[in-house]
């Protein structure tokens, strides 16, 4: 028998996808301001998370990055997608900070096996968004 009242699995999908990018970006708006205190600008928090998915999505994509790094990057993306957390969405705070630690550990490695140069040549923002990623990741900015 079957029951129409469920919503199908592909909706399911996109509305998980669709809470997965606002939770993280809430979480990147939050660390920023905290990293920033009485100087931030909401508009460059907003921007963003926009600007990590396509350098995410650049880096991931890019055949001069190593082979390990591409797979890590899109495995990374894939977890950011589905709905399904290490930690789930309704623990208080750190439902939320998984995506963010992990978001944070991915760039690191990329980092440590590409160099800050090729994370910085993919970044698609400003410099000032790239400067609040460098300290949101505990990355070392060369500027």
């Amino acid at each position: 028998m079957k029951d129409d009242t469920l919503m199908p699995w592909w909706l399911q999908t996109v509305i998980g996808l669709a809470a997965a990018l606002v939770v993280v970006w809430a979480a990147l708006i939050v660390a920023l301001l905290i990293a920033k205190p009485g100087r931030a600008q909401l508009g460059e928090a907003v921007r963003l998370l926009p600007d990590l998915l396509r350098l995410l999505r650049r880096l991931a994509s890019d055949p001069a990055m190593p082979r390990g790094v591409r797979v890590r990057l899109g495995l990374l993306l894939v977890y950011l997608a589905v709905p399904i957390d290490v930690i789930p969405d309704f623990v208080p705070v750190l439902g939320y900070a998984d995506d963010a630690i992990i978001v944070v550990a991915v760039l690191r490695s990329t980092v440590r096996r590409s160099g800050l140069d090729a994370v910085r040549a993919h970044w698609p923002g400003t410099d000032d968004g790239f400067a609040a990623l460098c300290r949101l990741t505990g990355l070392r900015s060369a500027g």
